[in-house]
């Protein structure tokens, strides 16, 4: 059997970004205006600081306006609030996003709670989490959502094909296996406590793997021919070979490779795809701010 195909997550990311791109030239001409997202960042996590300046640089490039707001991380949760309020008054705010996690003094449910669903680009706030759930427009996460883009890419028509999405979380698994159930799959949500997981995952067409362990999906868990999307991101102790710590997902891709029809690579694969579908999300936001229709084709 020959290797898996490579699902290239950046290059479909390129195509989303320059599609996005004209429409958002269209949009400011006839508007007046750019769409607009503004990044919230509170304290100086590192990785959060790198997430803010890349999506403040792809704001800039598809021809967006980006408004960056860095707080001490002793902000208080009423001066965070405060700030929200005003993003959610601001018209030339279409996206709000507050760069998570946040200092353990804030609560991360009342802050996203206090985002106007309809400027909520995270697709994180409970209502735009109802409206996925009874099939009304609304925002989707960027990471699942980029996620189902690139399955219906591969594969075309998802109905009937059985889908296993390893992890439950707010942010990536219980979207990722609405979206599926959406798209006609029959759809199993797996997780740390799911007996005899390899036994469930063999079955599956399509996995879906974002649970945050390193490698943990091995070959022997894959149905042959079936197509992995691998979520995880992770960081291995440095060694001799890879002295900054070698990147992995939660797949063990050199192995599943042997056995699997297609897969998405760590990195390359579904990381470029979550700041693409956040302009996206932004762009159809500023379509619906101004009251006219979203772009088709995105």
């Amino acid at each position: 059997m020959s290797q898996a195909a490579t699902i290239d997550g950046k290059a479909f990311a390129e195509g989303l970004r320059a599609r996005v791109g004209e429409a958002a030239a269209a949009f400011a001409h006839q508007a007046g205006r750019r769409p607009g997202l503004a990044v919230v960042l509170v304290g100086e996590d590192a990785a959060s600081q790198v997430y803010v300046g890349a999506k403040g640089k792809a704001c800039e490039a598809a021809g967006m306006a980006s408004f960056e707001h860095r707080l001490p991380a002793d902000t208080s949760e009423a001066a965070l609030l405060s700030l929200i309020e005003r993003l959610n008054q601001d018209e030339g705010v279409d996206g709000i996003l507050v760069q998570l996690p946040l200092p353990a003094h804030l609560h991360e449910q009342a802050i996203i709670a206090a985002i106007n669903p309809d400027k909520d680009v995270d697709g994180f706030h409970v209502i735009n989490a109802g409206r996925l759930s009874v099939g009304q427009t609304g925002f989707v996460p960027c990471t699942p959502l980029g996620c189902i883009m690139l399955l219906k890419d591969r594969l075309g028509d998802l109905s009937g094909l059985d889908a296993v999405v390893i992890g439950r979380s707010n942010i990536v698994g219980k979207p990722m296996a609405q979206l599926l159930v959406d798209a006609n799959a029959t759809v199993t949500i797996a997780h740390s406590r799911t007996k005899n997981l390899p036994e469930v995952v063999r079955r599956a067409d399509i996995v879906v793997a974002a649970v945050g362990r390193p490698e943990m999906v091995r070959a022997d868990w894959i149905k042959p021919g079936a197509t992995v999307i691998d979520v995880g991101i992770n960081r291995l102790p440095p060694s001799e070979e890879s002295p900054k710590g070698k990147l992995v997902g939660d797949v063990a891709t050199a192995e599943v490779r042997e056995v699997a029809g297609a897969i998405t690579p760590v990195p390359g694969g579904v990381g470029p795809m979550t700041i693409a579908v956040l302009l996206r999300n932004t762009l159809v936001a500023a379509h619906h701010h101004a009251g006219m229709p979203a772009p088709e084709g995105l």
